[in-house]
């Protein structure tokens, strides 16, 4: 049998011959040999996913700012921020306004929710577009009040992975996890090891693969004796799983940020994936890593048969590590020329630490004007928001041997050189509604390369969510799906091939039409200016015109109002009293008025006189001018005939004419 390039390896390292000219000039034909054959994490590569991102409003058990802010409780403002680069948000369907400042392009500041389906959604699929093979999902101590949210973070992942078609596993953090022990072992069994029966649960050597990230670093937030760390390690095995270890830098020499006396531990590990982040920042650091780390913990590796998953790191933003690509393509390329087969992506989505390759803010533009954060241009070269993800596809590929073994990035900053954006649409209206639609309309947009379709965006609370994408040569767009006799703004934005966008167009609001057979008023919150007895204005929407309400007597004016919960297409109102003939025929003069907010009301429609007659039904119709958009409605009554009080069986609204 030939020698392997394994065997070449091990040997030149024990020699001390391979540097980082010994093997410059080596090409691989192929991927590269590994103690276990390719799998899920053998030949692959993968990226840490943290997931850790929540926002208050969107439904996580959290409740909160999680890890975008420092006080979770107050949204994230220049000076309580927990992030040091900004993402960009332009592929997400629900973005939440923060109190930062607009972006440098005038558009308001928002950040995504990891606790939204869609944001995981939108990862999984970046990770499949890009090459990326598998996500580690980072899952730190649950028993505390993170719980409920990471847990929930579980289930979201693994539907997203099922949706691509891309692998996943769980990776334990033991930071601060002072009863990790026990609980590592009651979690697995109890919650996360169902989520190995997913088809994309990432297998190695048939068993599905758990990562213990923590063992044996020397520092007070993980404490742990090599025997409870070595405890863990063997029950994993003796629950069939494949266990990685995220293990220090130095775990082969046992020294510096290693505690003494975990070779043990370490050497239990069915594959070790060494930490780099904080210990190299620049292409001669990563250089001098090649010749002291990566090459003998290769080798290392390859004596005890075990695996090798190194670190590959994009660099710190805040630091200008990253020089347009030059430091990430420089680990990858000193990996394909040690013959490394597997690596780890630190992180996906670290936008604590600067490190993630998910997409971030490309320059300025897209920067809350004075946050201090920098863009992917800091260095002066422009880099679109997906460089990293490029990078990271151009990768894989290298040490697949899909791709040669080049010291030059094979992926450019910006593909294609085109960095304008088209020109905001214009004359943005709407053009037709229905009781279920809206129909947009604009001026197409101009582009100095061509516009390739154009976003729709509803707007609602401040925040701009995409909802459709529309064709290039289009110039209207129908909105369907909507609530009747509801109010909705929306806007629309131009793209192009580069993944530039421009400035959203004017924004414009539209109402629904009604429905004729709804009543908007039934069962919904209502006040009054008073009430007699058990003739509570609630009487008024209960749907049952035998019971109604009535104000104090003899102390005209008196009111009573609804609530229809939002601002609603109101067309007319049907007011009812009792239809028992014991009534006897009365007149009532009523006005009434409008509002948006419950404070500042208008007049819809001045005094009037409306009869009630038992013999008609007991029931008056009051037509509300056209257009009519509003969420509270209050009747006044100044005089009534049959009875010195204002009264009222049934108060319907309506959002149509009949």
């Amino acid at each position: 049998m030939g020698a392997t390039r394994r065997t070449i390896l091990r040997a030149a390292a024990a020699a001390g011959t391979v540097g980082a000219t010994g093997l410059g000039q080596l090409t691989l034909a192929g991927p590269a040999t590994a103690a276990s054959p390719p799998g899920d994490v053998v030949g692959k590569v993968t990226v840490g996913y943290q997931g850790w991102f929540a926002c208050v409003g969107d439904g996580a058990p959290i409740n909160g700012w999680w890890h975008w802010a420092q006080n979770w409780g107050q949204s994230p403002s220049p000076t309580n921020k927990a992030i040091v680069a900004w993402p960009d948000v332009r592929d997400y369907p629900t973005t939440y306004r923060t109190a930062f400042g607009n972006l440098g392009n005038g558009q308001p500041a928002a950040l995504f929710s990891s606790y939204d389906q869609s944001t995981v959604d939108v990862h999984f699929r970046w990770m499949k577009e890009y090459g990326v093979d598998t996500a580690a999902l980072q899952r730190f101590n649950p028993t505390g009040g993170e719980g409920p949210t990471r847990d929930a973070m579980a289930g979201k992942v693994r539907r997203a992975a099922e949706a691509q078609g891309v692998k996943f596993y769980l990776m334990y953090d033991v930071s601060d996890w002072t009863t990790m022990q026990n609980d590592i072992k009651a979690d697995w069994t109890t919650k996360m090891r169902a989520h190995t029966a997913s088809p994309v649960y990432a297998r190695q050597n048939g068993k599905p693969v758990v990562c213990i990230w923590g063992f044996g670093f020397n520092d007070a937030q993980r404490p742990f004796a090599p025997a409870q760390c070595l405890d863990v390690v063997d029950w994993f095995k003796t629950q069939g799983c494949y266990v990685i270890g995220g293990v220090p830098t130095w775990w082969r020499t046992g020294d510096r940020d290693s505690r003494p006396g975990f070779s043990g531990v370490y050497h239990a590990f069915d594959m070790l994936s060494p930490w780099m982040v904080g210990r190299i920042g620049n292409v001669s650091d990563a250089d001098n890593f090649y010749n002291v780390a990566t090459v003998p913990d290769l080798a290392e590796c390859g004596a005890l048969g075990i695996d090798y998953q190194p670190c590959v790191l994009p660099g710190g933003v805040t630091e200008r590590q990253r020089a347009h690509g030059d430091f990430m393509w420089r680990q990858f390329y000193n990996m394909g020329r040690a013959g490394v087969p597997s690596v780890y992506i630190s992180m996906f989505d670290e936008y604590n630490e600067g490190n993630q390759i998910a997409k971030t803010a490309e320059s300025q533009a897209w920067i809350p004007a004075g946050s201090g954060f920098l863009g992917l241009d800091e260095d002066g070269t422009a880099c679109s928001a997906d460089y990293y993800l490029r990078l990271t596809g151009d990768g894989g590929r290298m040490l697949k041997g899909e791709a040669p073994v080049t010291p030059v990035r094979p992926t450019r900053p910006v593909l294609g050189g085109d960095t304008t954006p088209p020109t905001v649409p214009g004359n943005f209206r709407a053009t037709a509604v229905t009781d279920a639609t809206v129909t947009l309309a604009w001026t197409a947009s101009t582009d100095n390369v061509g516009v390739t379709g154009y976003r729709i965006r509803r707007i609602t609370g401040g925040t701009a969510t995409p909802i459709a994408t529309a064709a290039a040569n289009a110039t209207q767009f129908t909105v369907t799906g909507l609530t009747a006799s509801t109010s909705y703004t929306f806007d629309v934005q131009a793209l192009d091939a580069a993944g530039s966008i421009s400035q959203p167009s004017a924004q414009v609001t539209a109402t629904t039409q009604g429905s004729p057979d709804v009543n908007l008023a039934l069962n919904r919150p209502t006040t009054a200016s008073s009430s007699t007895q058990s003739y509570s204005p609630g009487n008024a929407v209960d749907g049952n015109p035998h019971t109604y309400w009535e104000s104090a007597n003899h102390a005209f004016p008196q009111w009573l109002q609804v609530d229809l919960g939002v601002t609603k297409g109101a067309r007319r109102i049907v007011l009812d009293l009792p239809p028992a003939t014991t009534w006897a025929t009365r007149t009532q003069t009523i006005t009434v008025q409008g509002s948006t907010d419950g404070q500042s009301f208008t007049t819809l429609l001045g005094a009037s006189p409306y009869a009630f007659d038992p013999s008609a039904g007991n029931t008056a119709t009051l037509s509300l001018p056209s257009g009519t958009a509003t969420r509270h409605l209050r009747l006044i009554f100044t005089a009534n005939t049959g009875w010195p009080a204002g009264q009222v069986a049934e108060f319907r609204v309506y959002g149509a004419r009949p």
